[in-house]
């Protein structure tokens, strides 16, 4: 039986852990053409070898971005998955800390869109969804003031994309996760260590502000894209969707 996806050609960044590297297997799993791009071309092996394309990309290099994008042909679902979390106040945030976080978490999700607009509007359609996060317009977090202000403006750039081309075919969703199991949090949780008395009492302190009291997994997260990609959701654009296990309740 064919997939939710069959004959789509997906493009996904930050595709070689997490999130990224989940929903790629999921796409690929409901029939769509995936390329899987990441920064470092070692972690998406694991794609290569369940037959998945691949290809290095640096989403901070603008020019290897559009010819990524050129190279893989008219693409109907475009994933922004790439970013990265600073754990910083107001007042600890440096300015390359500031022209780094929307250099990679914001402007290179317009570059990218910027690239794959041309041919969605050819062939008379797309979908694109943006990372975010509930840590955005929709919540604050303690010690993630320029995390959370990328991330909103990643929702508002959805919501500026979704309207200037809801008549054209194209639809622009973005993810607002809550706390999800993944190596970035795992990064996370270590440099937070000595802070909350080791590596368990760290893990816990992210555990603690889950209201379902767990984290998420990738892959529970990666059915939320693969939905946002496919015909069933034709009616869903402009949505800052939130899938938190009840953290913003």
């Amino acid at each position: 039986m064919a997939g939710r996806l069959a004959g789509k050609r997906c493009f996904v960044t930050a595709a070689g852990q997490g999130i990224g590297r989940a929903s790629a297997m999921a796409m690929a799993a409901e029939g769509g053409r995936v390329l899987a791009t990441d920064r470092d071309a070692g972690k998406l092996a694991a794609l290569e070898a369940q037959g998945i394309e691949t290809r290095a990309l640096d989403v901070l290099d603008d020019a290897a971005v559009t010819a990524a994008i050129a190279a893989a042909g008219p693409l109907d679902v475009l994933f922004n998955c790439a970013g990265f979390v600073h754990q910083n106040s107001v007042e600890s945030c440096t300015d390359a800390e500031w022209d780094f976080a929307f250099a990679l978490n914001v402007r290179s999700m317009w570059q990218s869109i910027r690239a794959a607009l041309p041919g969605m509007l050819a062939q008379g359609g797309g979908a694109i969804v943006n990372m975010a996060s509930a840590c955005s317009s929709v919540k604050g977090a303690p010690n993630r003031f320029l995390y959370g202000t990328t991330k909103a403006a990643v929702v508002g750039l959805t919501k500026s994309v979704a309207t200037d081309y809801v008549t054209r075919g194209i639809r622009c969703n973005c993810l607002c996760p809550g706390t999800v199991d993944t190596p970035s949090l795992g990064e996370r949780i270590a440099a937070n260590a000595a802070a909350a008395g080791g590596l368990e009492q760290a893990r816990t302190a992210f555990v603690a502000r889950q209201a379902m009291g767990r984290l998420a997994t990738a892959e529970e997260i990666a059915a939320l894209v693969v939905y946002l990609a496919a015909p069933e959701s034709t009616f869903v654009t402009g949505q800052a969707i939130v899938i938190d296990g009840g953290w913003t309740l």
